[in-house]
């Protein structure tokens, strides 16, 4: 005979002070790990969705990134060349030559220094960038000395909110505008004329070219006929792909982190619920016996105690991702460690991250129930009754 599934739900919500406590710790536990893997989540998001699989982006060779490429205006000349460029309504080439340097502004409230990134930018660069959009003021004129300011620098950095100057470049800027870029890491960058940036910061080469294709399937014959042809030394990426690869080692080193604690902190859990389980058998042994003295087999024993702590383990996950799932709420900033800038970004919690979560609260109750469950099928028919004299 089976044991009903009720009885196993009965006997926690008897014990419901052991079983708060419990889980409890494995709440707190699959809190921690969720947490972990939707901050890495929302750092992969916001770099990931910077880019757009239909523009490529074109740096130096060996660049780990565009500070620290440099683009060759011959270059730019030959690649500004290449047919599969796709063309604007005017029937310009939809390619941007952009400058990205860095430059330390002071954070309101607390006056610490971060890195932040300056791009020098064309007309044809919001082309490329539809995700941005004016939310202040207006666009600065090309030519001049405006910048306009992503949102995040706006709320955080003195000197980015409209109306307000920075200097750098040896030059003073006016802010005259800020824009959003929903949660992208264009929101935690100064945009600003390139030709004027150039100029103030002396740099003769681009750091990046930036176009859309005609076909996103005109890729490789394009990043083929740009590696073969001697004249470049240059990296040829999907613009996807580029900021792919400026967060894989800031999410790695968060996915170590995470597992790394949450072991830790598993362990305490795994301890607590061996410890309310073993409890649980030494109360019931009368009630074991009756069991088995009823015809129960030792198997269902066994998997009604196992049943125990696996609901014990799945309570104490869907409340941790309950508590975690408010973390979504909340924008962080920390540094890239490809350009060493500001980066602003929120938690993000994915279906993929509600499995594992979900999987590793129920692997934390399996072996904390299976050496208690496997001792309470053992006990034997006389040994348990004789324990109600």
């Amino acid at each position: 005979m089976i044991i009903p599934f009720a009885y196993s739900f009965r006997n926690l919500y008897t014990r419901r002070l052991t079983t708060f406590l419990t889980a409890s710790g494995m709440a707190l536990v699959v809190f921690v790990f969720a947490s972990i893997l939707m901050l890495s989540a929302g750092l992969e998001k916001t770099l990931i969705e910077t880019g757009s699989d239909d523009n490529v982006i074109i740096t130096r060779k060996s660049a780990n990134s565009e500070v620290q490429s440099g683009v060759e205006r011959s270059q730019a000349s030959i690649i500004e060349s290449l047919p599969e460029i796709s063309t604007g309504n005017l029937g310009q080439s939809l390619l941007a030559k952009e400058l990205v340097v860095l430059i330390s502004l002071s954070k309101r409230g607390s006056d610490k220094p971060a890195n932040v990134v300056i791009r020098g930018i064309n007309s044809v660069s919001l082309q490329l960038r539809p995700q941005i959009r004016l939310i202040d003021g207006r666009m600065p004129r090309s030519g001049s000395s405006e910048i306009m300011a992503g949102s995040s620098i706006a709320k955080r950095f003195k000197g980015g909110g409209i109306g307000e100057t920075l200097h750098f470049g040896m030059r003073d800027w006016t802010v005259v505008g800020v824009f959003e870029a929903g949660a992208t890491g264009f929101s935690s960058e100064i945009w600003g004329d390139a030709t004027q940036l150039m100029q103030a910061f002396r740099r003769p080469v681009y750091s990046s070219l930036t176009f859309r294709l005609r076909s996103a399937g005109d890729f490789q014959a394009v990043k083929g006929k740009l590696d073969s042809d001697p004249r470049l030394t240059v990296d040829v990426r999907r613009e996807t792909q580029y900021y792919r690869d400026q967060s894989e080692a800031m999410a790695k080193f968060l996915r170590i982190l995470g597992i790394s604690l949450t072991l830790i902190f598993s362990i305490g859990a795994i301890i607590g619920a061996m410890i309310t389980m073993y409890a649980a058998v030494a109360n019931r042994v009368v009630e074991i016996g009756t069991l088995r003295a009823l015809g129960f087999r030792s198997s269902s024993i066994l998997a009604a105690f196992m049943m125990e702590s696996l609901l014990l383990g799945l309570i104490g996950g869907v409340a941790g991702l309950f508590f975690a799932s408010f973390m979504q709420l909340i924008t962080i900033s920390t540094m890239n460690w490809q350009t060493f800038s500001e980066l602003a970004f929120s938690f993000t919690l994915t279906p993929d991250i509600l499995y594992k979560a979900l999987l590793f609260s129920l692997i934390m109750g399996f072996i904390g129930g299976v050496i208690p469950a496997v001792r309470a099928s053992r006990l034997k028919i006389v040994d348990a009754l004789r324990e109600r004299g």
